[in-house]
């Protein structure tokens, strides 16, 4: 695998890093501090900003340097491992509430695109669950009537039903879900980077928290300066154990991606990808693939890793990027000569149920959180700003199917270890049953 070449060291979408602002020096007094400036955290700022609240936002790098600015943009109304477990788990009225949730949430992040003009190549073509091999047929099957009975829309397309629509030969089966579509994920958080220093609030990156002080006002500590405020947002998804509050623990996932070059005319046309639409497969970790708009396919997931401890792994495998590259070929036959050109990754936050925490948390309840977006924060992490400021302000929201359940608590090391590894293989054992059928 060829090293890239491009300046970027986060993700190619952050190819356009802005100059960053300056860092805290000194004490600063606001009504919210927030910790981390992806889209939890941006989010936040506005939605706090709009209440008249004072804001400061600290992060440790620039905006969008975690899993904001690495993921592969897709904006959808997922939420949960699958809508069938999310009923197993939780029963029918939770569930269909975390639903609505997740289709409220969909709906504000196209709203923050329109409101704030963000030019990050928005395309409304949904998103599609597909088989790759008929043997999946069941669970499409599945996942298409616990979406009817949860009141979430969508169509179950047969292969001819794909053909029209205008999906790849590589998919057969598939669940239409009409929600959301695909975007530029580093034009969206720079966009709203933008808007948050535009609304006032003051982002300081380049500015890592080094301890917090709680108390009826915390103070948040960095090498030059403190923080004092009243209420402290953490916002930090995968990092947040490195912060040490008391915010609920989630597993600290790594996830790879990569990139091809832009297609040629006769490459695009042999794909039959005409209704653009996202892809995620139904395999029990997820292939993920789409277009860019300078045609371009970015994919990735299926295969991910957990360090012992949480502790942080090389943002590229080369073997795992070797075994993405191989699958990528084996799904888009027609491209054999299309160079992969990049492979990047990151760590995102995952709680064992797959649901976001979102809550309030300390002695004196002065300190909310909203982390842990298991690979759905397009969406629900722009949606994070609503959730927290409806639950400071303590005003009934959607946001209150997650703030008002208690999660399942990570099992301390090494049990951590040992269930993220059996799971791990367990999942990919079954996917690769599915894989050898097609190839048989």
């Amino acid at each position: 695998m060829p090293a890239p070449t491009q300046p970027w060291t986060v993700s190619p979408w952050l190819d356009e890093i802005e100059a960053p602002t300056e860092p805290l020096r000194g004490e600063l007094e606001v009504d919210v501090a927030i910790v981390g400036a992806g889209l939890a955290g941006c989010s936040s700022a506005l939605a706090l900003r709009r209440e008249g609240l004072t804001v400061a936002v600290l992060e440790r790098e620039v905006a969008g340097y975690g899993a904001s600015g690495r993921n592969a943009g897709h904006l959808t109304p997922t939420i949960g491992k699958d809508l069938p477990t999310l009923v197993l788990m939780l029963g029918r009225e939770r569930a269909r509430a975390l639903v609505a949730l997740a289709e409220h949430a969909v709906e504000h992040a196209a709203g923050l695109i329109a409101t704030h003009g963000i030019d990050c190549d928005y395309e409304a073509v949904g998103n599609v669950l597909a088989a790759v091999h008929p043997s999946q047929a069941a669970t499409i099957d599945t996942a298409a009537a616990a979406a009817r009975e949860l009141g979430c829309p969508g169509e179950v397309l047969d292969e001819a039903a794909l053909r029209r629509m205008g999906l790849p030969p590589c998919f057969v089966l598939g669940f239409h879900e009409p929600s959301g579509g695909l975007l530029d994920p580093g034009r969206y958080v720079r966009g709203l980077r933008r808007a948050v220093i535009a609304a006032g609030a003051q982002l300081l990156e380049r500015s890592p928290v080094t301890r917090v002080e709680p108390g009826p006002t915390i103070v948040a500590h960095t090498e030059h300066g403190r923080v004092r405020a009243r209420h402290l947002v953490v916002a930090t998804n995968a990092y947040s154990s490195e912060l040490r509050t008391k915010v609920p623990s989630v597993a600290r996932i790594q996830v790879q991606l990569f990139r091809t070059a832009p297609l040629s005319p006769a490459q695009l046309a042999s794909l039959q990808w005409g209704s653009r639409a996202g892809v995620y497969t139904a395999h029990e970790i997820l292939e993920s693939y789409r277009l860019t708009a300078d045609q371009r396919i970015v994919g990735g997931s299926k295969f991910i890793r957990y360090g012992f401890g949480g502790r942080a792994l090389p943002d590229v495998d080369p073997e795992v990027a070797r075994r993405l590259e191989a699958t990528f070929r084996a799904r888009f036959p027609s491209l054999l000569e299309v160079p992969v050109t990049d492979h990047w990754g990151g760590p995102t936050g995952f709680a064992l149920d797959f649901l976001p925490r979102v809550g309030r948390t300390g002695r004196h309840g002065n300190v909310l959180y909203a982390i842990g977006w298991a690979g759905h924060g397009v969406a629900q992490a722009s949606y994070a700003g609503e959730m927290l400021a409806d639950l400071l302000l303590e005003r009934e929201g959607p946001g209150a199917a997650l703030w008002g359940r208690r999660g399942l608590p990570m099992p301390p090391e090494p049990l951590r270890w040992l269930v993220s590894q059996a799971l791990t293989r367990t999942f990919e054992w079954m996917d690769r049953r599915v894989d050898r059928r097609i190839e048989s």
